[in-house]
């Protein structure tokens, strides 16, 4: 199998010199002998980004999120580091680096807005000297967020303890992150950020505004069961939702240890046997009372019922997932 580093793009400069490089990219010389940019346009950064690919990145996967990395820095110019840990360690440097660089208009000519990439590939070897390489390829004064994206351990992410305790926000997708990394005792637990959670976003505000109509203690009272039914590739969506249903209901006053609450995997496509790839359900024990919510999400509909004792209520409504690139904004901002 190819290098995750090899795959992404850019060109290969010596890593010390890594800056000089950089600063090569916007002074480029133009057809009429001008700079392609001007430098301050350049250095118009607002974040500084690591995204780590770690040990289970296939090329695609890592060609994937460096898309999703330089789509969200049309929103966000920065400095972005990509950091490619080595399966095997090789003959040759310890490190390798790689620069790259876009910019794009914004809503005007003279709104540009700039991404540089550093890619570095090191070896096991070089792992000693990884943090002090890093620290010299980020701007300084800019707050650091950390995409950790497909490590193969917590135990070993956490040795990387110069990023996750200087970041101001650790990213993780629990759907593909090891079973306990949103517990692990990380450095700075704060910070850690789900994408999960992040890209439920419309869907968590659509069904908060829907039961916002009705009074926390109506929505509580005799609540025996809540349940998220799904289809397989969302099981992470699922739990993650049930656990936010959770919360605001304990808002609510409910005493959810006295609740069954649970996830339940259907058919593809037919979560709770409905057509639908998720399915929230709140049960009560009085009867004729309850809250049901259906989204589709390759049609982006959306489907609620529910009578609250004033008579059945049914909406339609929108369902979808946040885009990547807007779910690490939603991550690293909110």
């Amino acid at each position: 199998m190819p290098e995750v580093f090899d795959s992404l793009p850019g060109h290969e400069v010596p890593v010390a010199g890594i800056r000089r490089g950089l600063a090569g990219l916007w002074t480029a010389v133009g057809q009429r002998g001008e700079p392609t940019l001007e430098v301050d346009d350049a250095k118009a950064t607002q974040v500084n980004f690591v995204l780590h690919l770690g040990l289970n990145a296939t090329p695609a996967d890592a060609q994937e999120q460096f898309a999703t990395v330089v789509r969200f820095s049309r929103r966000y110019p920065g400095r972005v580091v990509v950091l490619c840990p080595r399966h095997h360690d090789v003959s040759g440097p310890e490190m390798r680096a790689k620069i790259y660089g876009e910019c794009f208009l914004g809503r005007t000519k003279s709104d540009k807005r700039c991404v540089e990439f550093v890619m570095l590939s090191y070896a096991r070897s070089a792992r000693p000297f990884l943090e002090n390489q890093v620290s010299i390829c980020l701007s300084t004064d800019l707050p650091l967020y950390y995409w950790a994206h497909r490590f193969s351990a917590s135990g070993r992410l956490a040795d990387y303890r110069y990023l996750l305790g200087r970041a101001r926000r650790v990213l993780l997708d629990s759907a593909i992150a090891p079973a306990d990394a949103l517990d692990y005792p990380w450095p700075n637990p704060r910070a850690t950020r789900d994408l999960v959670y992040s890209r439920l976003l419309p869907i968590r505000q659509s069904i908060g505004q829907f039961l916002a109509a009705y009074r926390p203690a109506v929505l509580v009272e005799e609540l025996s069961a809540v349940t998220v039914a799904h289809a397989p590739a969302l099981a992470a969506e699922a739990r993650v939702l049930l656990a936010w249903l959770g919360r605001r209901l304990t808002a609510c006053g409910a005493a959810l240890k006295a609740v069954r609450s649970a996830t339940a995997v259907q058919a593809e496509g037919q979560a709770g046997g409905s057509g639908a790839d998720l399915e929230v359900t709140l049960a009560y024990s009085a009867p004729g009372r309850f809250f049901r919510w259906r989204g589709e999400l390759a049609s982006g509909r959306a489907s609620f019922e529910a009578d609250y004792g004033t008579g059945r209520t049914e909406l339609t409504g929108a369902a979808r997932l946040l885009a990547p690139e807007i779910a690490l904004s939603e991550a690293m901002f909110f």
